[in-house]
């Protein structure tokens, strides 16, 4: 078995939390390899020796936006990731340090699945492919107004959104920044998206869940400024006036172990807070 384990650069535990992995993983004779730029730090095979070879993980150190850079990163590896948090419980990274090693040691025992979450694909009128986990934001950027956003569904028309932007985010970004600007929580499972108006003028103008299976257009109506179009917080590109940007379902998906301790929905009761009824 082959294992990808990732340090957290910024973060003061993460080396030491890095050795402990490595070590556990060693005495188990499990091959652990790491980036190259931290391979000979830790004296480590690099992931880029590999290629040739299948790694069975990935282990990231850090939240669930260093899963999203890693997996952005290693796209094309294709490898189930487990996610170890160095801070509050994330949605996807959400193994508490404290329960590391019977996590670690479920993981060797298959006490997991793994689940195959849905990936938005998106393309310019250059054909540029951008590819989204979570979502991908259509946003004002230096425009000091509000802008119009034209939205069509297979070639037909949906609505015109004027806002700060828009929206168009997975199961797995329900959860992000479309949940913070007012969108609803899908079941990570879901084959669907939901497009989330950002501070809309209109206060009708509310979140759409569609399936999967819509093609989505995505026009820029106002003849202002280049606004960006953002997929996951790591790429980006513009969008100007007149122009327009599709979205589809895309053939890859993205990988997360699901381990058997762990629990979704349990997950999303703690990292929102939810106290249950009221007393």
């Amino acid at each position: 078995m082959i294992i990808a384990v990732f340090n957290h650069k910024k973060h003061p535990n993460s080396k030491e939390l890095f050795l402990k992995i490595k070590n556990f993983f060693h005495e188990r004779n499990v091959t652990v390899v790491t980036e190259a730029s931290d391979a000979k730090e830790f004296n480590l095979p690099s992931l880029d020796s590999m290629k040739d070879k299948k790694i069975d993980f990935m282990i990231t150190l850090g939240g669930d936006g260093t899963i999203l850079k890693l997996a952005h990163e290693f796209f094309d590896f294709n490898v189930p990731i487990l996610g170890i948090n160095l801070g509050h419980l994330g949605f996807m990274a959400d193994v508490p340090i404290d329960d590391l090693y019977p996590s670690l040691t479920d993981l060797l025992d298959k006490k997991y699945s793994i689940e195959h979450r849905i990936v938005l694909e998106g393309i310019s009128l250059k054909g540029e492919k951008f590819f989204a986990i979570n979502d991908f934001v259509f946003h004002r950027a230096k425009n000091p107004s509000l802008i119009k956003l034209s939205i069509d569904l297979d070639d037909l028309y949906l609505n015109t959104f004027e806002a700060d932007g828009v929206i168009v985010a997975t199961p797995n970004g329900s959860t992000a920044y479309s949940l913070a600007a007012g969108g609803p929580i899908l079941s990570a499972g879901l084959d669907g998206f939901v497009i989330t108006p950002i501070c809309a003028h209109t206060i009708s103008n509310r979140p759409i869940v569609l399936t999967s299976s819509h093609k989505i257009k995505v026009s820029y109506l106002s003849n202002y400024d280049p606004i960006e179009v953002i997929a996951d917080g790591c790429c980006s590109t513009e969008l100007c006036f007149g122009h327009s940007f599709y979205l589809q379902k895309s053939n890859r998906v993205f990988k997360l172990v699901n381990l058997t301790r762990r629990d979704y929905f349990s997950t999303l009761r703690t990292k929102l807070a939810w106290s249950g009824k009221l007393r």
